[in-house]
């Protein structure tokens, strides 16, 4: 698996290299044949009446297809915890996805058959 970190707008200090790496290399327990993941994490705008918006974003590559998942905070590490949970929903719902097409590919073999 290969994780691609890119900063937009912030300096891509050691520390948050290291807790993106290690809170995404994590989520190989909620889904086995991640191919590559593509992490960029930045700031919106300077100017905001709010403060400063943080954001994280990821586009996880697996076979057949790219989950995307965007999260704002005011924290940049907020927005990498919120991206890493929203991914566990993501990986349930393709889960859920993959067993109901297998269930429908068992019941076709499965049917019953002319017996001579």
């Amino acid at each position: 698996m290969v994780v691609n970190i890119k900063a937009t707008g912030i300096e891509l200090t050691e520390k948050i290299n290291d807790y993106a790496h290690k809170k995404f290399e994590s989520v190989t327990k909620y889904f086995d044949n991640i191919q590559k993941i593509d992490i960029d994490i930045g700031i919106r705008t300077n100017h905001h009446q709010k403060g400063k918006i943080f954001y994280a974003e990821t586009n996880i590559h697996v076979p057949g297809k790219i989950i995307r998942v965007v999260k704002d905070s005011e924290d940049l590490y907020k927005a990498i915890d919120k991206v890493k949970d929203h991914l566990k929903v993501e990986f349930e719902k393709l889960k859920g996805k993959m067993r109901n097409k297998n269930k429908k590919v068992l019941r076709g073999m499965k049917a019953y058959q002319d017996q001579e």
